[in-house]
């Protein structure tokens, strides 16, 4: 079986600096995939790309066995490619639940039934049913993240990009959203996982993409990733790797 996500030699420049370079790596159907780096390393970039919302210069994006290489964000959402956002970006006027039912309505299909019983099942799904009619500028942090998950899981994802969402979370959320994720994973869902979080990573990915300076530094399963020196070089120095 060919592999969901295909990225063969992507690369990206900005004003004649180069954010990804000849980047390569696939994504198998029922993974948890990490994609790590230090700052700058190209990772939100490559995310975008995949995303539809930046056009490499050049490259190809194979999903699902089609060339989507320069589709837009709408054409990826509608093929069931969704992302969250490092910073979340609710709409804050509106509650939890309207959030949400923006989701059912963009994304991969038509809602299967009752609007609100789909929106009441995602949401409990990921732990905010008790905050559906707060405005979601209201929430905490840990919250605001659980609905930009929430909000992307309406849309019916098959593939999810998940962009730190850990980031700015204690140890306990942390621990519940990675479960979740596991869970969301568990329901056929294949994910993308931008994290900076070693730990959140290496227990959460079946397999891990490391880049540095918008390049390929290696790709393999957890235990080989958090040894291999040049990972620990990228992330701490040569003297750590030594």
């Amino acid at each position: 079986m060919p592999p969901l996500l295909s990225v063969e030699r992507l690369t990206k420049y900005f004003a004649g600096l180069a954010a990804l370079k000849d980047v390569s790596f696939e994504v198998e159907e029922g993974q948890i995939c990490g994609l790590i780096g230090p700052n700058g390393a190209g990772k939100t970039t490559l995310f975008s790309i995949i995303a539809g919302s930046v056009s490499p210069s050049s490259g190809t994006i194979t999903y699902s066995g089609k060339d989507v290489t320069r589709w837009k964000s709408f054409q990826a959402v509608r093929a069931g490619v969704a992302r969250t956002h490092q910073i979340t970006r609710p709409f804050r006027s509106m509650t939890t639940r309207q959030n949400v039912e923006i989701g059912l309505h963009f994304g991969r299909g038509p809602a299967s039934g009752s609007t609100w019983g789909e929106v009441a099942e995602i949401l409990e799904g990921v732990g905010l049913g008790r905050v559906a009619d707060r405005p979601a500028a209201s929430l905490c942090v840990g919250d605001q993240k659980r609905l930009e998950l929430a909000r992307t899981l309406a849309a019916k994802p098959k593939l999810l990009l998940c962009d730190e969402v850990c980031s700015g979370l204690t140890e306990t959320e942390m621990n519940e959203v990675l479960d979740l994720l596991r869970r969301i994973r568990g329901r056929g869902t294949t994910i993308l996982y931008v994290e900076h979080n070693m730990r959140a990573i290496m227990s959460t990915c079946d397999q891990v993409v490391v880049l540095n300076f918008g390049e390929k530094l290696t790709e393999g399963p957890p235990l080989k990733i958090q040894n291999d020196p040049a990972v620990i070089e990228a992330y701490l120095g040569k003297t750590a790797a030594d």
